[in-house]
């Protein structure tokens, strides 16, 4: 007897008695189907990357270094293609505000003023089913102007007009996540294309015709193998609903230090999607830690808040984004402002305006286009550092960089810098990666701690310094050697003081001690975890 034939849907195995508020609606049966048709002609294809980024990884642990691709000069050498145009509504990108697609944040962003709002399904979302479905229910109601939110307050939320609002580009979830709720042949499908195409099945179309999109982000590459399948994917999404091709625009997070080295080829990859690149900092030194990590002292990276962007090696790599996304017509978007204001506390907030508008200007100065922000008060203080360089233009693409020579050792020189690891360092990096995952685990993937804003990209950074800092035997400031009793030890303390700071009551109603186990776990098992969201993802409810 033979088997039954495959179903030509994906497959919902969430329970309905847990089904998120009006599920049914993104998950039509046409919608699934498409998600099957992606996932049967493109995981195979995620797999074999994945697979790669392996072996190139065994590769680094055993050379102890990085270069450009010799195989791929060509490209590099080749001065005349170019990106295809930027749309109007991707000309001017100035600002650009961040942050996670529950209903709040979705209008708010869109109201900042800023004139992208990157929409993230990524690392600023927990992707609990709930946020999931949400985030994308919340996108297409903000489309169709049928969005509003009223807080616990009683304070109500609605959307600006038309012309005031932010135009979305969406970041979708890194390659190697997969989504348990959806499988297709009995397998999970990547998040990646969950979240690409539940988005682009239900809003290219209206976005087409709002003269908005349908417009991405593309996370966590590592490769331009991995562009080519991002491009091959647009493509196919393109014709199989009869969208125009090249409808699509993408910009990548240059986030890891592999995708650093083939800058150029990931622009030609996606020429005719493309649409920038961006400097991911944070990631971009979690990526180098996790590269590099068995790499001795050379490759010890000092305490997270001692990196700044002035540091050679991260010169290095800014510069070098904008020569390339200039010399071939692309936009160059800065980093993260983490810093947040704070409007109780004056002090907060002038710390936080004066560091803002310092990294701003740096940027506008270097040449960059545009760059992100974490809150809506801190829009006007960058606009303001483009506005100063940019005037009434919409980009500086003008600007070649041609002063820019970047040799291949000068992006992994980590040893240029002169601060150290320090105690302090490792108990905050303890202490932000603890309340992170914490709050992560409870749904919320955007968390002020610090005044700053963090997301999974922090945690990552603070368990892999950990991790490196015990596995080369680093002696800290205070003459305290780096180890895993050293760790429990602050972790221990760490966690007695969230217990005291919270009451019992609101201690045990958190997910406290799941964090403090899983930092734990990720900062100190010699097997280190390509991505401390994969166990994490096993504890999501």
């Amino acid at each position: 007897m033979s088997a039954p034939a495959p179903s030509p849907l994906a497959t919902v195995v969430a329970a309905p008695d847990r089904a998120p508020a009006r599920q049914g609606e993104v998950l039509t049966d046409a919608a699934l189907a498409f998600i099957a048709a992606l996932h049967r002609r493109f995981t195979p294809r995620r797999d074999e990357l994945l697979a790669r980024r392996a072996e190139r990884r065994a590769e680094i642990a055993r050379t102890g270094t990085l270069d450009f691709l010799p195989q791929t000069a060509a490209v590099r050498e080749d001065p005349d293609w170019r990106v295809a145009p930027a749309p109007a509504a991707l000309n001017d990108r100035r600002v650009e505000i961040t942050g996670p697609t529950d209903r709040k944040m979705t209008i708010n962003a869109l109201n900042s003023g800023a004139r992208v709002w990157l929409a993230d399904f990524e690392d600023a979302s927990s992707p609990t089913w709930e946020n999931v479905i949400g985030g994308q229910l919340n996108l297409i109601d903000a489309y169709e102007r049928r969005i509003d939110f009223t807080s616990e307050q009683g304070k109500p939320y609605a959307l600006k007009p038309a012309d005031e609002l932010a135009t979305v580009v969406m970041r979708p979830r890194g390659w190697h996540l997969d989504e348990r709720h959806l499988t297709v042949d009995g397998r999970p499908v990547p998040g990646a294309l969950v979240d690409f195409g539940l988005y682009f099945f239900h809003n290219a179309r209206r976005l087409i015709d709002l003269g908005k999109g349908p417009y991405f982000y593309l996370p966590k590459t590592e490769s331009h193998l991995e562009a080519r399948l991002w491009n091959d994917v647009f493509v196919f999404a393109q014709d199989h609903l009869g969208i125009p091709r090249g409808s699509v625009r993408a910009t990548v997070l240059i986030e890891t230090i592999t995708a650093a080295y083939e800058m150029e080829e990931i622009l030609y990859e996606l020429r005719e999607h493309a649409s920038g690149l961006n400097a991911g900092r944070w990631d971009y030194l979690f990526s180098i830690v996790k590269n590099f990590r068995d790499g001795g002292a050379k490759f010890v990276l000092p305490d997270r808040n001692a990196v700044t962007m002035t540091a050679p090696f991260m010169r290095a790599y800014t510069e070098l984004l904008v020569r390339t996304c200039h010399k071939r017509g692309a936009h160059a978007i800065g980093g993260m402002a983490a810093f947040i204001p704070s409007r109780k506390d004056p002090e907060v907030n002038e710390v936080a305006f004066r560091k803002v508008k310092a990294d701003k200007d740096r940027e506008a100065h270097d040449g960059f286009d545009g760059s992100w922000v974490a809150h809506p008060d801190l829009v006007p203080v960058a606009r303001a550092s483009f506005d100063a360089v940019l005037g009434e233009r919409p980009h500086q693409k003008d600007r070649l960089r041609e002063d820019v020579h970047v040799e291949a050792g000068e992006l992994i020189a980590v040893d240029s810098l002169e601060a150290k690891p320090t105690y302090e360092g490792l108990r905050n990096a303890v202490q932000v990666g603890t309340r992170y995952i914490e709050a992560w685990l409870r749904g919320l993937g955007a968390v002020a701690i610090f005044n700053l804003m963090e997301d999974a990209a922090t945690a990552e950074i603070s368990r892999s310094q950990i991790w490196q800092w015990i596995n080369a035997g680093v002696v800290l400031d205070n003459g305290r050697k780096a180890t895993a009793g050293l760790v429990r030890e602050v972790a221990a303390e760490e966690l007695a003081a969230v217990r005291a700071e919270l009451g019992p009551d609101a201690f045990a109603a958190g997910r406290w001690e799941e964090a403090h186990d899983l930092l734990l776990k990720v900062a100190l098992d010699e097997d280190y975890a390509d991505f401390l969201t994969l166990p994490a993802y096993e504890l999501l409810g």
